[in-house]
């Protein structure tokens, strides 16, 4: 069932305003309201000593408004007592500085006393609102990862590094062979000598740096598991987390499999500006509409992540505060993105935040209200929102007959030694799916893990770092055809050169015999049209060559069910690697007006113009901003 909600924060208003900003909400369609998850310093005022009285009116008042309440647990917050008891709780970053206290996400996740008190904070929520009648939900935490605090070079981290080693490669000698450590006289006798890769003379062993990488991750899996189990004790209500777009320091899949739903926090023109990697014209022309397909790939890979549920827990209803610039939507963006996100199957949209705060360091981030309380734009688009939803048939998101597989492990790999400045996993793989939505493909977005690729008809896996089972095994059941690369299998998992050297793809007779990153500026021509990009790799084959440079390099090879791309496409080149690839497996596509987007539900095929101006899809005229939906 499709519903919307708000992120509430009732410790920022006077109690005697609550009861009408519940009735304002209930009045404008809202279902949900997210509160909580800040508040450590007022539920918790002094070591042991718990104020639960307002939260526990506010919870009521919410609640006698008909509303369900997403209780979230305080951890992303530690209050000031806290710290001052224990500094060493504080993250370290790269050059050695502990973290201050003064914002947020200011904790190290290895930090085995913080940890305590996050179980302790958790079990006394539990024990409190584990079988409340108002609270249908729990968020743990707050945006793991977000503003660069996944990584801590603390001595907790240090501590409990040398541990997860010790428990991966048994002895210090298995470790040496593993990183090739006999390289610059690197060797260890002990994991106690074993330090952290950071503040090195120059680049660190990427071995190192990826063993850290994958424990660190695996410490933000384990922080999240705490609280998720002592929830689960206390309480029958869904458990979820609000992650963020194009944070990828740690594995989402990883975090995801103790939860039930996925949810992520949804602000368009705060990553155009923000966290994509576009020209200022792009800019320029979704400047106040944003990217037409980032939201939608975080859509698709957190309904992967949730295993099919997932929502959005904050989405921008109008300017932001922490972009270097944020404009205000165009009128019907609001609605729009909340449309967007139900066609990829979102189950509920929560927008942040119900009333703009006055004080505190989002000052200027837009609510649904004004500070003053006066309604601000994007609340009739909600309820324009809450009226639809209601009288649409409910469909779910739909089978898609394409998928790109995504791998956090690549992202780190990539990141840790990119062999040139522009290359980024992240900015590949959504070169790859912007390919796939222009030529009006809905698309599924699949983990590293899949062992089953049956159900489509096209798969992409670029810059995979490693193939490993069971999705080697699955490139046997693709239902029609996958392409790998560039860079795919490439390392081993330890992050050194593989032997039989990459891909090492199975039945596809293929060396990668050398390497070549290409300034911003270079652009390698293929014949028929398009250009390699950024990377391209020199391919010894016996393979069909399917497409080839100017000078007649292999860049795609193969005629069979598996092919490997051997560079870097640029948009041109993408379109036709598409075309082809849909023309080989059947695959209905066509060319949609600029800004256009669409999505197959199970029922319905939605259009959503993301474009400055109005346009003409199947004889209906789709204004800017517009959404428009047809029965399939």
């Amino acid at each position: 069932m499709r519903t919307i909600g708000t992120c509430y924060y009732p410790e920022h208003w006077p109690e005697e305003i609550w009861a009408e900003d519940a009735a304002r909400m209930a009045e404008a369609g809202l279902t949900w309201v997210r509160i909580g998850e800040f508040a450590w310093s007022r539920i918790e005022p002094e070591p042991g000593r718990y104020d639960w009285g307002w939260l526990d009116r506010a919870i009521d008042t919410l609640g006698a408004a008909g509303l369900k309440v997403v209780l979230g647990t305080p951890t992303a917050t530690p209050p000031k007592w806290l710290v001052d008891r224990d500094p060493t709780m504080l993250a370290v970053d790269a050059e050695g500085r502990p973290r201050g206290f003064g914002s947020r996400r200011h904790y190290c996740f290895s930090h085995a006393g913080y940890l305590e008190d996050c179980r302790r904070i958790t079990a006394a929520l539990v024990d409190r609102y584990g079988r409340n009648r108002h609270i249908h939900a729990w968020q743990t935490d707050n945006e793991y990862g977000c503003h660069d605090t996944t990584l801590s070079y603390s001595d907790a981290a240090r501590s409990a590094f040398r541990d997860w080693l010790s428990q991966r490669y048994q002895s210090p000698e298995a470790l040496n062979r593993a990183w090739g450590n006999v390289f610059w006289s690197m060797e260890y006798r002990s994991f106690d000598e074993i330090d952290l890769p950071n503040l090195t003379v120059t680049e660190p062993n990427p071995s190192h740096v990826m063993a850290f990488r994958r424990f660190a991750s695996a410490q933000v899996a384990r922080f999240n598991r705490a609280q998720v189990e002592i929830i689960r004790k206390g309480s029958d209500a869904p458990i979820l987390h609000n992650y963020m777009g194009r944070v990828l320091d740690f594995d989402h899949f990883d975090v995801g499999a103790d939860l039930d739903i996925a949810s992520w926090d949804s602000y368009p023109m705060g990553f155009l500006f923000d966290r994509l990697d576009a020209s200022d014209a792009h800019r320029a022309a979704f400047m106040r509409q944003g990217d037409p397909d980032f939201q939608a790939f975080h859509h698709d890979l957190y309904r992967a992540v949730g295993r099919g549920r997932w929502w959005v827990m904050e989405q921008q209803p109008g300017p932001v505060n922490w972009a270097p610039w944020n404009p205000a939507p165009l009128p019907g963006m609001v609605r729009l993105w909340s449309w967007e996100a139900f066609a990829h199957g979102a189950e509920a949209v929560c927008y942040f935040r119900w009333r703009q705060a006055p004080f505190g360091q989002e000052q200027h981030h837009a609510g649904l209200l004004r500070p003053d309380s006066a309604e601000a734009p994007g609340l009739e688009e909600a309820r324009q929102v809450a009226r639809e939803i209601a009288a649409l048939p409910e469909a779910g998101a739909g089978a898609a007959p394409v998928a790109i597989v995504f791998d956090y492990v690549s992202a780190w790999a990539w990141e840790t030694q990119p062999q040139g400045q522009d290359f980024s996993y992240f900015r590949i793989v959504f070169s790859a799916y912007r390919a796939l939505r222009r030529a009006g493909l809905s698309v599924d977005i699949l983990p590293p893990d899949t062992g089953d690729l049956s159900a489509y008809a096209l798969v992409l896996a670029p810059g995979l770092m490693a193939l490993e089972e069971p999705l080697r095994g699955a490139l046997a059941t693709v239902g029609g055809l996958a392409i790998l690369g560039p860079r795919a299998n490439a390392k081993t998992p330890d992050m050194t050169i593989p032997l039989p050297l990459p891909p090492d793809l199975p039945g596809l007779p293929a060396t990668v015999a050398a390497v070549e990153s290409l300034p911003p500026e270079v652009a390698v021509p293929v014949a028929g049209g398009g250009n390699v990009r950024h990377w391209l790799e020199h391919l010894e084959t016996e393979a069909p060559v399917a497409l080839a440079t100017e000078d007649d390099r292999p860049v795609l090879i193969g005629d069979g069910a598996l092919r490997y791309l051997g560079g870097w496409p640029d948009g041109t080149l993408w379109d036709r690697i598409v075309a082809e690839a849909a023309e080989a497996t059947g695959l209905e596509t066509e060319a949609l007006p600029e800004g256009l987007r669409i999505r197959d539900t199970a029922a319905h095929r939605f259009a959503f113009n993301f474009g400055g101006r109005s346009v003409i899809y199947r004889e209906t005229h789709i204004p800017a901003a517009g959404v428009a939906w047809w029965e399939r």
